[in-house]
């Protein structure tokens, strides 16, 4: 049995803690706290470790062999299949922050949670990009007075830096959904209901995907549409992958004994480019947008909804921590989070408020 203790004066435990996000975390998270960073080749996280001021050690998810350790908080920055980590964390009192669940393996999660009811915070934050989209969603919805509806337009650009688990969250294109659409629950297919926003200024084909928020909105802020749509840097990208899933490619490839072509379709890192996100919210006829960016790409973006999360659970964010089980948009001072966020090198443009959300046009 794995085995972690609260100690708070020990470390912060980042799993995966050398990998693409896992580094960016553990040098962020290094000014706030002593870290201890696992993963399965502890040897390629020792210069890191040894930068930072901290300790390595091995701990392969895949290998049974137990792991124990004293810590003051967990952030889950790889993929935790069985849940491991999420329960040493919850058996122990540990704060625990998880950004890296597509929305099955969070719903798995919080209903785990909720059957062992901590007393310790288990933040799953792995709604898109660390949980960055449900933050800025709760403070334009905070500025509105609720969120009818949301939509979030992702633009991934095909220059950035990907790692593994990322690969993995999307890979997931041929299996249908479940969203909330004008408060009545329906399926998508991903890469459906495509149509063009302007991100940042620049138009982008974007199309449905899969993300947590969408299953979160609904239960947190009373959301009765929430959709998130993703789109690339590259049109040509984006007419390649739409082209596939109109071939049926994603389905009938999508057993095994495809996932390395697949993967090999999806996973195409680059040496970083910038994240961009908008979100619409809309309330009683008005909108607020909101428009996220970073120049240092999606794992910088991602590792600062991790440390976000961290100062969530410890309750460093001048706010008391939570305790149990919540999600990123139960921030209890949302716009205070997203103003920190410009303090971190993103960057937050908001919109003016409206009685619509140019929500482009539908294919």
């Amino acid at each position: 049995m794995d085995a972690l203790h609260l100690d708070p004066s020990g470390p912060v435990l980042i799993t995966g803690g050398y990998g693409t996000v896992g580094t960016e975390i553990a040098r962020m998270a290094a000014a706030e706290a002593p870290l201890l960073l696992t993963g399965r080749t502890p040897g390629r996280g020792r210069a890191l470790a040894d930068e930072l001021g901290g300790e390595v050690r091995a701990w392969d998810l895949a290998d049974p062999a137990p792991f124990r350790a004293g810590v003051r908080a967990v952030i889950g920055s790889v993929n935790d299949p069985d849940d491991r980590v999420l329960r040493a964390a919850m058996s122990g009192g540990v704060p625990y922050v998880d950004i890296t669940r597509w929305t099955s393996r969070l719903q798995r999660a919080a209903a785990l949670t909720a059957l062992v009811r901590p007393d310790s915070p288990v933040l799953l934050s792995s709604a898109w990009m660390g949980g960055v989209s449900g933050l800025v969603t709760a403070s334009l919805a905070a500025e509105l007075g609720g969120a009818e509806r949301v939509e979030i337009a992702v633009c991934w650009d095909t220059a950035d830096r990907a790692g593994a688990d990322s690969v993995e969250f999307m890979d997931r294109l041929g299996v249908d959904f479940e969203v909330v659409e004008g408060g009545a629950r329906r399926l998508v297919s991903p890469l459906t209901d495509a149509r063009t926003v302007a991100v940042g200024g620049t138009p982008v084909r974007v199309a449905r995907i899969d993300t947590p928020e969408q299953y979160t909105l609904p239960l947190t802020l009373g959301t009765t549409t929430a959709a998130t749509r993703i789109g690339f840097s590259s049109p040509a990208t984006t007419r390649a992958l739409l082209a596939l899933r109109g071939t049926g490619f994603f389905r009938w490839a999508g057993g095994e004994r495809w996932t390395p072509l697949r993967r090999a379709v999806l996973h195409s890192p680059g040496d970083g480019g910038t994240a961009r996100m908008r979100v619409d919210v809309s309330h009683r006829g008005r909108t607020r947008t909101a428009t996220v960016s970073d120049s240092r790409g999606q794992h910088h973006l991602t590792a600062v909804g991790a440390l976000l999360g961290l100062r969530r659970v410890l309750g460093t964010d001048g706010s008391p921590a939570p305790r149990g089980l919540v999600f990123p948009e139960q921030h209890p001072a949302p716009t205070r989070a997203v103003t920190s966020l410009a303090d971190l090198g993103v960057g937050v443009a908001a919109g003016p408020s409206g009685h619509s959300a140019p929500s482009g046009a539908a294919a």
